[in-house]
């Protein structure tokens, strides 16, 4: 838009150019703030895995002939044996 001149006996205003500045420098050094906006990490439920319980490493094994109760570190494969240190009699697991 173009502006409109004014008549030829009145005068305009002229507008102020008004400074705007930050109070920073007026505050004191020594306010101190914090933000509380947002997600709070301490209340709540959380999205993590729930920790798995962690398994015994060695098993229990009663031998069938004996009755000798063992503990054996727990295989790694589906089929295995163990042997009775007692009655040297071997259990085999498919």
């Amino acid at each position: 838009m173009a502006t409109k001149k004014a008549p030829p006996g009145k005068r305009r205003k002229k507008k102020r150019k008004l400074r705007l500045s930050l109070k920073s420098s007026k505050m004191k050094k020594t306010d101190s703030y914090t933000d509380q906006v947002g997600w709070s990490t301490q209340v709540g439920r959380t999205l993590e895995e729930a920790p798995k319980s962690k398994e015994p490493e060695t098993i229990r094994h009663q031998c069938s002939l004996c009755g000798a109760i063992m503990k054996v570190p727990k295989p790694k494969k589906a089929r295995y044996t163990i042997s009775c240190p007692q009655c040297g009699h071997e259990d085999s697991f498919n």
